[in-house]
């Protein structure tokens, strides 16, 4: 070999990131065994080599050459291995180094612990800790931001892996030859299994000795002793206690990490502005905002993002809208945090619309993406586009995520696909508290109350533990069939077995239950001696609500009064005491009323229906003749009211609230907007679809008796959503029993 190319193999060998491609790399190694120059050291840098350009393979086949792998090779392994996320060989790797007589030095341990870290294992985490401390490599910076990264992200979390899967896979149980199935000439036999073992549990031992306090006291703990720290030191710290809740701590170490002459950079804002948002002055969110427009890093992604973010948790979406619209480059944090926002503020339209910008941008929808936009779905009940977004679900491998799966429950729930929703719930390999209330709420809206009563109990088998969501859940399906006595088991439940405190939704759900079940006086009492919140008008609106359906006009008014002293502005109230004085030939009484909500700027809101077909939304509004199908949809319910009336339908005009005669209610009731969105559906569809139609408020008791008529004659399935429940009419009867 020539003195330049021995000259060449030695600046490379000095300088190995000059190297940055795989062919160079194998050339070196070529040249270094041609030369007989491939020492342990000098193999142990094109290990190195290999493994920063991510060649794991051919880094493991020289390793597997090395008798007595040095410090280096075995570092690059391990690295190399967490990088490619493949933590139980990299733990592995580390224990089989110790168990060689190798002294791992600090640059090691930092791979070590992401490797415990991203496997959610804080007790072998902890041992790590324990064999640092021992080593004496506790001081070193890197080290000790592994360490606080390890204990921030593991606060809370129960480990997925235990430790005993880690020790399975140990030199004594497992070598790398049985993992690549390849030859090696690593003899596992040479390795003491106790001792390989027993070095974590020494270690382990150590950790216990030092009593290093668990959770956010173990990262501030590492913090304080740390003789050096950097930005990524400050910036763990601050995460750490904004994770745990400790929004003042983390704020006051922003502050100090100022004092230390550090300047906050994007991960540290973007830690604490989410804190703002719900904890803390929203206007201390602006002035950080300000220092991040001064400081010109208002541009970064990760700042944007929390921006939104926190604007958007603070019901000023408009703000959010104006630092989405301002970021340069957008990432899928960014989009899915205006999605939220929207949703969380109750912009569904808007959500959906963004959504699918999102997608036309090329941004790949991730997990919380969907779980975003699906509520948007749930709430408009467009089950077409809900069906889209499972369907983007499936495409994009996220079907098997607990969250995403849950949100698909809840949106075939409130879109009307009851059976849809149970099948996703069935097929979930995982139920949690969350997908157990979706479907047990889902099971009460569609009326199947002793099936979701039946799920309520399981849950409580399967180990779940109930909480004030779910109560809310298993009262309403109670309200819903009138399972008097087992509703007020589970409210007693509540405090007596959970320790949970009742909540205006148990309150009103309880009030709704005894007033669907014509028990108002007793309703009234539980109302009116609330203890532990005061009666709120959503309360009081429930019960006035079951006066109106039972006709009791005298306790109505009493109700009214209870109402309007805690919400002087209830519109529903005023519209149920008008109608209730209007059904009692009460005219002047009405009229007064009717006054008072004129003075007061109020006006009556229209009972509209909505029905999807054909992809696109098609809107109605009771009386209103503007549609463009208006005559086909005319010609139909004429049609349809003739074999009706044959079959022994009569129109119900005890609902119509106006002083006409009889046949001018009558036709009034026929241009209710539910009954002109379901004669629309059907004469727009194939025969034998299923009608769904979606209505603002109460479906009323005529339609109610129609519709049954309709579905029997059209042979169609027909569900109405109204804003109580669920109505599946088929065959001429209804889901409900006539109890809603």
């Amino acid at each position: 070999m020539s003195s330049s190319s021995k000259t060449l193999i030695k600046t490379l060998i000095e300088n190995p990131a000059r190297i940055r491609s795989k062919y160079q790399a194998k050339q070196l190694h070529a040249q270094l065994i041609r030369t007989h120059s491939l020492s342990h050291t000098s193999a142990s840098i094109v290990i190195s080599i290999y493994t920063n350009l991510k060649l794991l393979h051919e880094a493991l086949l020289l390793f597997r050459t090395l008798e007595s792998p040095p410090v280096l090779a075995w570092k690059s392994v391990i690295r190399c291995f967490t990088d490619q996320s493949l933590f139980s060989r990299a733990l592995t790797s580390f224990v089989e180094m110790r168990a060689s007589g190798r002294c791992p030095d600090h640059n090691v341990f930092p791979s070590v612990l992401k490797s415990c870290t991203m496997m959610a294992d804080l007790r072998l985490g902890e041992s790590v800790h324990g064999c640092i401390v021992r080593l004496g490599m506790d001081c070193d910076l890197y080290t000790g931001n592994a360490l606080m990264n390890m204990y921030a992200k593991l606060l809370g979390m129960d480990s997925k892996f235990s430790v005993d899967k880690v020790f399975d896979e140990m030199p004594q149980r497992k070598s790398f030859s049985e993992e690549d199935g390849k030859s090696s000439h690593f003899d596992t036999s040479s390795v003491d299994p106790v001792m390989s073992c027993s070095e974590v549990i020494e270690a382990e031992t150590v950790i216990a000795a030092s009593n290093l306090p668990l959770g956010i006291d173990s990262v501030r703990k590492v913090f304080e002793l740390m003789p050096r720290k950097d930005v990524v030191s400050w910036n763990t710290i601050v995460a750490g206690y904004a994770q745990s809740g400790m929004y003042e701590d983390a704020l006051r170490m922003v502050r100090e990490m100022g004092s230390n002459e550090l300047s906050p950079d994007a991960f540290t804002l973007s830690s604490v502005l989410p804190i703002f948002s719900g904890y803390v002055d929203v206007n201390k969110g602006k002035e950080i905002h300000g220092y991040v427009i001064r400081k010109r890093i208002d541009a970064d992604v990760y700042i944007g993002s929390s921006l939104v973010d926190m604007y958007a948790k603070s019901a000023r979406i408009e703000d959010s809208e104006r630092v989405f619209s301002h970021l340069s480059r957008r990432d899928s944090i960014s989009w899915n945090s205006l999605v939220a926002g929207y949703v969380q503020n109750g912009r569904y339209n808007e959500a959906l619309k963004l959504f699918r910008e999102m997608v036309s941008a090329k941004v790949r929808p991730g997990p919380v993406a969907f779980s975003s936009v699906l509520p948007a779905c749930a709430h408009l009940a467009t089950l077409h586009l809900g069906k889209q977004l499972h369907g983007y679900v499936l495409r994009g491998g996220c079907s098997d995520n607990m969250f995403i799966a849950s949100a698909l429950v809840d949106m075939y729930s409130k879109c009307g696909n009851i059976k849809a929703a149970r099948k996703i719930f069935d097929r979930m390999n995982v139920h949690d508290e969350v997908s157990w209330t979706a479907i047990i709420m889902g099971h009460a809206l569609h009326g199947h109350g002793d099936e979701a009563v039946s799920l309520f109990e399981e849950m409580k088998l399967q180990g779940v533990r109930p909480n004030r969501v779910a109560f809310v859940a298993v009262l309403t399906a109670c309200s819903h069939v009138g399972l008097v006595d087992e509703a007020w088991g589970y409210f007693n439940s509540m405090s007596e077995v959970y320790g949970l405190e009742h909540e205006l939704e148990h309150y009103a759900a309880v009030a709704d239950l005894l007033g669907r079940a014509g028990k108002l006086e007793e309703a009234f009492d539980f109302v009116s001696n609330m203890r532990v919140v005061e009666p709120m008008g959503s309360v009081w609106s429930t019960l006035l609500s079951s006066c109106s359906v039972h006709k009791n006009l005298e306790l109505a008014e009493k109700v009214a009064e209870k109402l309007f002293a805690v919400d002087s502005e209830n519109m529903g109230a005023y519209v149920l005491m008008c109608n209730m004085y209007a059904a009692n030939g009460r005219w002047k009484e009405m009229a007064k009323l009717r006054l008072r909500m004129k003075k007061r700027g109020m006006r009556k809101k229209p009972a509209c229906s909505w029905i999807e077909v054909k992809s696109k939304t098609h809107g109605f509004v009771s009386g209103d003749r503007s549609h463009p199908s208006m005559e086909r949809i005319n010609e139909f319910l004429k049609a349809v009211l003739e074999q009706m009336e044959r079959e022994g339908y009569v129109a119900d005009t005890s609902g119509v609230l106006h002083d006409v005669d009889e046949e001018h209610k009558r036709e009034l009731l026929y241009g209710h907007s539910e009954r002109l969105a379901v004669a629309f559906g059907i004469i727009n569809t194939e025969a034998g679809t299923t009608i769904r139609v979606t209505k603002n408020i109460r479906i009323c008791r005529d339609c109610h008796v129609a519709i049954k008529f309709i579905s029997k004659i059209t042979e169609r399935e027909i569900i109405v959503r109204d804003n109580s429940r669920f109505h599946h009419f088929n065959n001429g009867s209804c889901s409900c029993g006539d109890y809603w």
